[in-house]
């Protein structure tokens, strides 16, 4: 490939040819430097990039936030669930366009960015948090490298997470004992609005969102399943709406013990008893194309080209139990009770006793629905005492085993 350089007034400028369209020859020119020996050089280095890549390589001068808003546009939006979206937005406006959000993209250096992260540490956030905001910078920046082309060379690959004895454990790790989940349904007995909700979490392990969306259509009480299928979130104007599960391997089904069975099989015959006893005002649900979920009840209309569903998580009056309506139970059950809790910590009990109990760790992977059993294997096989106790016993008996 040829190209040159020549002088325009003072300065110097370096040309090379392009490849050819539609048969007619391209050419770029740009200025390199006040002399020739400086378009000299950059000639030369855009020759060799252009070899390369492609096409000549200009740094741009974006903003890290204008940057972050066009990576949503064009990637988080186009790509991720709705809650993995909103989840990236919060995260962004609240933590990176702040501090760094004035920075031009292609000054943010490592040094920049541990800071950031250093001092997000010291601010009392749980790993797990951190770690998504770490997620969000590293998957942007990485973007802004390829296919973007904005920046050479991703900074985020030299950061790590600091060892700060600042950051919170996760409260969704910790396990509720059977005294304290007994002390939960006191609380919340049979005929409260958070008893089903509670029972179906410590009973199955489902997440939050599965359990709200539940129907009764997703379970079968003579064959004693439920099927997860789908997730309840909410979306802009307040409005909630049914949601795809958080991987394919979510949408499963879930074997469930007689316990579960009688208490779910009560609690249908307390529903349609509230029903007749409310009549023509007892709420009711519909479903429109977009999944849009909206109530009803006797003295409204509902089109007839929408589906009716009817909740398994509902109040007396047949008002939906949402996600939203959890966080008040959480609320009491932390500071009325005085036991750390987070609905999401039902799961991780009932996967917990399922392993210490000697349950195969494949089924367990399934029932919660885990992509891959390793995510399982690192999320629950932590050395509590009975595992660990049980493992000495395991090596006792093998030192001393029993004469016949």
């Amino acid at each position: 490939m040829t190209g040159g350089v020549r002088k325009r007034g003072n300065n110097w400028y370096y040309y090379f040819d392009l490849g050819k369209v539609n048969g007619k020859r391209k050419k770029i020119e740009r200025k390199g430097g006040s002399t020739k020996k400086e378009a000299q050089a950059a000639l030369r280095k855009a020759l060799q990039e252009y070899e390369n890549a492609g096409l000549l390589f200009e740094p741009s001068e974006i903003s890290v936030s204008d940057y972050m808003d066009y990576w949503v546009k064009n990637y988080v939006e186009m790509n991720c669930k709705y809650n993995t979206i909103q989840g990236y937005k919060r995260i962004i406006t609240n933590h990176i366009k702040p501090i760094i959000g004035s920075y031009k993209l292609k000054s943010i250096s490592p040094v920049i960015l541990q800071q950031f992260v250093n001092e997000k540490a010291t601010r009392g956030f749980t790993k797990n948090y951190l770690v998504n905001i770490i997620s969000v910078l590293s998957g942007s920046f990485r973007a802004a490298v390829y296919p973007y082309k904005f920046i050479k060379e991703n900074p985020m690959q030299y950061i790590k997470l600091p060892k700060n004895e600042n950051i919170r454990v996760q409260t969704n790790r910790k396990i509720i004992t059977q005294v304290e989940f007994k002390q939960i349904i006191e609380r919340f007995p049979k005929g409260n609005t958070f008893y089903i909700p509670l029972q179906i979490a410590y009973h199955t392990g489902t997440r939050v969102g599965e359990c709200c969306a539940l129907t009764w259509d997703d379970i079968d009480l003579e064959n004693k399943v439920i099927n997860i299928n789908r997730i309840l979130i909410k979306k802009e104007k307040k409005q909630w709406y049914f949601g795809s599960t958080k991987t394919k391997s979510s949408v499963r089904t879930i074997p469930i013990g007689q316990t579960l069975t009688d208490i779910l099989r009560t609690h249908k015959k307390w529903q349609i008893e509230n029903r007749l006893k409310c009549g023509k005002f007892y709420n009711q649900y519909c479903v429109d194309k977009n999944d849009r979920i909206y109530s009803v009840d006797g003295t409204k209309d509902y089109k007839a080209t929408d589906d009716q569903v009817h909740f398994v998580c509902t109040r007396e009056g047949g008002e939906l139990v949402t996600t939203e309506t959890i966080r008040y139970c959480s609320r009491i059950i932390n500071y009325e009770l005085m036991i750390q809790f987070n609905f999401h910590a039902l799961r991780h009990t009932h996967a917990t006793l399922l392993i210490e109990n000697g349950a195969n760790m494949k089924d367990v992977q399934e029932r919660l629905g885990h992509s891959r059993l390793a995510t399982t294997m690192d999320t629950y096989t932590h050395a509590t005492d009975s595992m660990s106790k049980n493992t000495v016993d395991i090596f006792e008996k093998l030192c001393h085993p029993k004469t016949i």
